[in-house]
């Protein structure tokens, strides 16, 4: 048999003090959906995937309702370069021309998408695999970029704006104890897939599902200002300045307007979280520590 080590008194307190503090964010959120945009550091790290996958089988099993929206960008890059094909980006969004978008989908909808079913299920949880063309519960149009010019479009290829999303089908998962693994492929008019911002869908996706939080995890500590010093709390007015001053800018800019999105419409809370700290998901969730920047209303 294993010999178990005797716990000090001094872990045993600690230990016992988490768990008390955890109980009442347990009992607030029971049945309550949480939309989370898993990308960054924590999709490659192994130690991070696993301790991901953990975190979001223990939020089930305590009675939330996980959904689970996932990026895919270093394995896009990392696919693109094996065929010596080089990645661009214009204002944070990825340019898709049909060969690209083949392998975005091979890699969001395949390879990304059930190598994290598999980590979940593996800690058992009952996770299921969708894209947005699964049931056409994402439906997208072609995404315009504005030029510099009032009038004038940038087109980068088939990159999707959000039409409508269907909750019926990730509802239904929620109802028997599945967790939806979501990637970002939209679906359009005539069957065509549209590449979407991971952080995009996350936000209508909390939207139309009712939400009660919505986290982005990302490789930063949340939103930083000029000095590199963390912003707790963002408004609506505050983000404005900032994008303004170039403090956001670049794939900072659809995450934070997703955010903003959620928050006006109707998500209870949007917080983005670094995705590098070891279980940041349930710091955020269960703790009185909450990690990161929280995105409000304009009061």
């Amino acid at each position: 048999m294993p010999v178990i080590e005797p716990i000090s008194p001094q872990t045993a307190a600690i230990t016992a003090g988490v768990l008390a503090e955890a109980l009442p964010y347990i009992r607030r959120f029971k049945d309550k959906t949480i939309v989370i945009k898993y990308g960054g550091n924590a999709m490659t790290e192994p130690e991070l995937k696993e301790g991901f996958a953990r975190d979001v089988v223990l939020l089930k099993l305590v009675g939330l309702n996980p959904v689970v929206v996932h990026g895919g960008g270093p394995q896009i890059n990392a696919l693109l370069d094996r065929v010596g094909k080089q990645g661009q980006f214009i204002q944070g969004m990825r340019v898709t021309d049909s060969e690209t978008m083949d392998i975005v989908e091979m890699v969001l909808g395949g390879l990304v998408n059930k190598e994290i079913v598999s980590l979940i299920n593996q800690h058992g949880g009952r996770a299921v695999g969708l894209t947005g063309k699964d049931g056409h519960f994402i439906r997208a149009q072609k995404m315009f970029l504005k030029g510099e010019k009032d009038e004038e479009q940038i087109d980068i290829g088939q990159v999707g704006e959000i039409e409508s999303i269907d909750p019926e089908l990730v509802a239904l998962l929620d109802t028997r104890d599945f967790i939806p693994v979501i990637a970002p492929i939209g679906v359009g008019s005539a069957g065509e897939a549209f590449n979407i911002n991971a952080d995009l869908v996350a936000g209508k996706l909390a939207e139309v599902l009712g939400a009660e939080k919505l986290i982005l995890m990302t490789n930063t500590p949340g939103v930083l200002d000029q000095q590199g010093q963390l912003l707790t709390r963002l408004t609506p007015k505050i983000v404005d300045a900032l994008v303004a001053d170039g403090t956001i800018s670049g794939g900072m800019i659809p995450k934070i307007s997703s955010a903003l999105e959620a928050a006006v419409n109707g998500v209870n809370a949007v917080h983005i979280i670094d995705g590098r700290v070891k279980h940041a998901l349930l710091l955020e969730v269960l703790t009185d520590h909450g990690v990161g920047t929280m995105i409000e209303r304009d009061e």
